[in-house]
């Protein structure tokens, strides 16, 4: 195993950036008349296609905490946690059938436009403000410091610093062009990403094959980790009994089983991609119908991303078990760039191209988001209620730079703890717990006409209070076995001494607080009019899909439901 690279290597992520760099600006020059034009940089109304519209929606969600933290979950849990990707495929239909209706009828531009149209300016306000602070200490910050993190590791260390600093500039370069360069750039990123990702998955495999004796063969390789790590290949964990091993409730704790796809999947996949400023942008600025088939086919290609990004984790596990592989610590999240370093000359260059790609689109898509709430919701409204087109332009390419002179300053030396606490971590302690409040504040505001804006904040807070409760309290206060939950026991490091934690899968607290804080909502709105004067105007033929998107729907549910029934 070697992770130095050679020339072949960096000739491969040059020309990588080169034609990257080299196609952004043929976009922004063939787009620059209308540059100045707020819609069309922060939106790129009318511009972007739907293969533009998917491909950008892959670019942007997948970034190193998916590369090192799905392999890592791959190496300890297995396909179980491929129910991240291929329940968001799901989702993304949901939301192209009945989501982005409402939010094209409706002229939504940004999430903080949706909460001032549908109940008041003060929950506009309110989320405005929470998700900036989310979008840069959070999501920004995370993206930034993994992916440098990441980088580093695959080409020796000691270079964190200038990595961060180089994706940084790279994403600049693509964020300041404007949403059309983003969306047109996203598809060779998401190419790179596919095809180096692939390449990965595939020599993985046939380093498999050859540690047990099987030759070169990938399939051969496949076939070996089936028998040689069955446990790893079930969808579906049951739940543990007193007689479990801890590393049993560990996984349970991680994917509930069946449990999860009762609310908890939900909960994530349609607050992710329905609610969320950073995802439902690349759609906002297209007709119905392009960006029907856009998210559709960002739905599909979904169903690819476990290959890349997961398959590579347990086969870490299958030749770490099997001595094959020596991990630092023995720790999951090393499991891709160890893998990385079977790869021959040229490939890591490749490989180094796509997890590039990868974190400079997340990035990228991640600024733009920032800017364009900053933008249109408060410096518009609040600070400079006259500023023309231009001035709204060049505010937004100043806060992009500051979003990323920020990030860079919170992540130069983690002062925000994201390495010792894990990305997904990291991530999820921070937005997990708001996004059961935020899907029902959108949900019951899109399809219930009776629903208030005080029965949206209630909701809000309801949600994040009874979230942090199941998830932090609710074993030692009402025990650990109930009619609505079971706690699990986990032995946690506290300050170098190992206690056992009584705790419900997070994904079964985010279900217990979305159904309460939808009960809370319900329950003020009918103190109400019945039908609240915001709300908005619904009609069938909004819901009406064409045949062409029919069919795409359908090939996505069947593969799915083959995946599933092999995997169960």
């Amino acid at each position: 195993m070697n992770r130095n690279l050679v020339g072949i290597d960096y000739l491969v992520f040059v020309i990588y950036f080169l034609i990257v760099a080299s196609y952004g600006i043929w976009i922004y020059r063939r787009k620059k008349k209308s540059v100045t034009d707020t819609k069309d940089f922060f939106l790129a109304e009318g511009s972007l296609t739907w293969w533009a519209i998917g491909a950008s929606l892959i670019a942007s969600n997948i970034s190193a905490e998916q590369f090192i933290g799905m392999s890592g979950d791959g190496f300890f849990a297995g396909i179980a946690v491929a129910a991240y990707e291929w329940i968001a495929a799901i989702a993304l239909i949901i939301i192209a059938i009945w989501f982005i209706p409402v939010y094209l009828k409706n002229k939504i531009y940004t999430m903080p436009q949706f909460l001032k149209t549908r109940y008041n300016e003060t929950v506009a306000l309110i989320m405005a403000i929470f998700w900036l602070l989310l979008y840069i200490f959070v999501n920004l910050t995370s993206i930034l410091y993994l992916g440098a993190l990441a980088i580093d590791g695959l080409v020796g260390g000691q270079h964190l610093h200038s990595i961060m600093i180089g994706l940084a500039i790279f994403a600049l370069l693509i964020t300041l062009g404007g949403m059309k360069v983003i969306g047109f750039t996203d598809v060779i990123q998401v190419g790179v990403l596919i095809i180096g990702g692939l390449a990965t998955s595939y020599l993985a495999l046939t380093v498999v094959a050859k540690s047990f004796g099987l030759g070169s063969s990938a399939l051969a390789g496949f076939n070996a980790m089936l028998k040689d790590a069955p446990e790893h290949f079930h969808m579906i964990f049951h739940k543990p009994t007193p007689a479990a091993s801890q590393l049993d409730v560990n996984k349970y704790l991680e994917l509930p089983g069946i449990a999860m796809y009762v609310a908890g999947q939900w909960i994530v996949n349609l607050n992710y991609w329905g609610c969320n400023q950073y995802i439902t942008q690349r759609a906002l600025g297209a007709n119905l119908q392009t960006a029907r088939t856009g998210i559709i086919f960002a739905g599909f290609l979904k169903l690819l991303m476990p290959v890349i990004v997961m398959l590579p984790g347990i086969a870490a596990f299958v030749l770490y078990k099997n001595g094959h592989l020596q991990l630092e610590g023995g720790s999951k999240d090393y499991a891709y760039s160890a893998v990385l370093g079977f790869l021959p000359a040229g490939l890591k260059g490749l490989s180094i191209a796509a997890l590039t790609a990868a974190i400079v689109s997340s990035l990228a898509g991640k600024v733009n988001s920032i800017s364009t709430i900053f933008t249109l919701d408060i410096y518009k409204k609040y600070f400079n209620r006259d500023a023309d087109e231009q001035k709204m332009v060049w505010t937004g390419r100043i806060a992009v730079v500051i979003a990323m002179i920020v990030g860079i300053l919170f992540t130069w030396k983690d002062l925000l703890g994201i390495g010792g606490k894990g990305g997904f971590t990291f991530i999820q302690q921070y937005t997990g717990f708001i996004s059961p409040g935020v899907l029902a504040m959108f949900l019951l505001g899109m399809f219930w006409k009776r629903t208030t804006g005080a029965a949206a904040v209630a909701g809000l807070i309801t949600g994040f209070v009874l979230c942090v409760f199941f998830n932090e309290y609710a074993p030692q206060l009402l025990g650990h076995e109930t009619w609505l939950y079971t706690a699990f026991p986990t032995r946690v490091d506290h300050n170098g001494a190992l206690l056992t934690v009584w705790q419900i899968p997070f994904l079964i607290c985010m279900g217990l607080a979305f159904g309460f804080a939808m009960l809370v909502m319900i329950g003020i709105s009918l103190g109400g009019p019945v039908i609240n004067p915001k709300a908005f105007a619904l009609d069938k033929e909004m819901f009406t899909i064409k045949p062409s998107t029919l069919v795409l729907i359908i090939i996505t549910l069947t593969i799915l439901m083959a995946l599933y029934v092999k995997f169960w």
